[in-house]
């Protein structure tokens, strides 16, 4: 069985009378993103300070790869918390400091380097992300979206094991949100540090996490995949769980992931086993993306193709809910297979008929004039049996998507 990175076993802390952390057992593993919810005043980032090392623990354990902090001598301590960034709500970026500066700063302050070794570490990070035609300025020159670039490159400046995110998307519009979120994982992805993550943005994290740990009062409620917590009957994540299922998909305005579940599942339970469903699974891919444009431009073609979906479709008893970083899934109630195909068709000849332009517009504004990628939209129809599960709906019509329409860069055009 794999070793835990970092591990709590029966971890209490306590301020005065006030228990903040509860005899807390979880475990969080390499390479992945583990995201931390739950209430204010759960202990979320109390946990967060004790992983870096900023509070000790009343009782219990954290353990990293295996051996115990309590027993590491100090240099095996100092070697582990070199290992670890921490990325500030707030950013806490230097205002009087340039980008290089401040990108800089961790390795003028931690290393032995040269000024010039120091220089050319921190561009590339500073290139990794983007932020070249910043680099002479100062933060109150950036937008938000460019300052949080910059605090994770300086964050990643010293090659981190471990990146810790308290609270990253806190105070930005839904689409900012979602594009901090994508950048995450792209660059969770690209550098192979492991993330760990305090968030309220529910359901949003959901999409870029491979565990969930849910704090409840101090305690550990769940900690798991996001679709076991779902499957969960233990009471406190069921009343956790119920109070989303209101949420709204603030990026695309179609349903929650929660509100969709409940909209299947009272949908099959007032039909007869003789009804007709469907389904169509549709994806938008954007291809050399990152080289030309970002994180952004992903979560903003996929929030366009979800306005269509919804204009298309809901008028006429649809409903559909995003259910990953690029796919939404369409339920068609008394639809069958047949009268699905038709209407994706006429849905492919609605983006034929320029929402594909606007999609590819929406994806590229602030972009140069002359940035070039492919915009690939695909569906995939399934029926529907009363006994199946979305995961089952979702795997079943994944397996036939192909491509509706495709926007070509290299000549200009659409073609089917």
């Amino acid at each position: 069985m794999e070793t835990p990175l970092i591990e709590f076993r029966n971890v209490t802390k306590r301020f005065g009378e006030k228990t903040v952390l509860d005899n807390i057992n979880l475990s969080i593993y390499k390479n992945q993103v583990t995201t931390i919810i739950g209430k204010s005043g759960t202990g979320k980032s109390v946990l967060l300070k004790h992983i870096i090392g900023l509070l000790k623990p009343d009782e219990g354990t954290i353990l990293f790869q295996g051996k115990p902090v309590n027993e590491m001598k100090k240099s095996e301590w100092e070697a582990h918390r070199d290992r670890i960034a921490y990325l500030f709500q707030n950013n806490a970026l230097f205002d009087s400091m340039t980008v290089m500066d401040n990108v800089a700063f961790p390795l003028r302050q931690t290393t032995g380097l040269s000024g010039a070794e120091i220089e050319k570490r921190a561009m590339k990070r500073i290139e990794d992300l983007e932020l070249v035609e910043a680099v002479r300025k100062f933060p109150s020159e950036l937008s938000g979206g460019m300052q949080k670039r910059v605090a994770l490159a300086r964050a990643l400046v010293t090659d981190p094991e471990i990146v810790l995110f308290d609270e990253p998307t806190t105070g930005q519009d839904p689409i900012r949100k979602n594009m901090i979120l994508s950048m995450v994982i792209h660059y969770r992805r690209k550098f192979g540090f492991t993330a760990i993550m305090i968030s309220h943005d529910i359901p949003d994290v959901f999409f870029i996490s491979d565990r969930i740990v849910i704090l409840w009062e101090g305690s550990v409620g769940f900690e798991g995949v996001y679709e076991d917590a779902l499957r969960s009957k233990v009471p406190m994540i069921d009343e956790f769980l119920r109070s989303l299922d209101g949420f709204q998909d603030e990026l695309t305005g179609l349903l929650s992931r929660e509100a969709f579940k409940m909209h299947y599942a009272a949908m099959l339970g007032s039909t007869t086993t003789e009804a007709n469903f469907s389904a169509a699974l549709f994806s938008v891919r954007l291809y050399l993306l990152h080289e030309a444009l970002g994180p952004q431009a992903a979560v903003e073609a996929l929030r366009a193709l979800g306005e269509y979906i919804n204009k298309h479709f809901n008028h006429i008893g649809m409903f559909s809910a995003r259910q990953s970083r690029d796919e939404i899934l369409t339920i068609f109630p008394h639809k069958n297979i047949d009268e699905v195909r038709q209407l994706v068709a006429d849905f492919s000849q609605e983006l034929e008929g320029g929402a594909i332009d606007h999609i590819k517009d929406i994806a590229t504004a602030g972009a140069d004039a002359d940035t070039c990628f492919d915009i690939y939209i695909r569906a995939g129809i399934t029926e529907i049996s009363p006994e199946d599960t979305i995961d089952q709906i979702i795997d079943n019509a994944r397996a036939k998507q192909e491509i509706i329409v495709t926007h070509r860069c290299d000549f200009g055009g659409i073609e089917q």
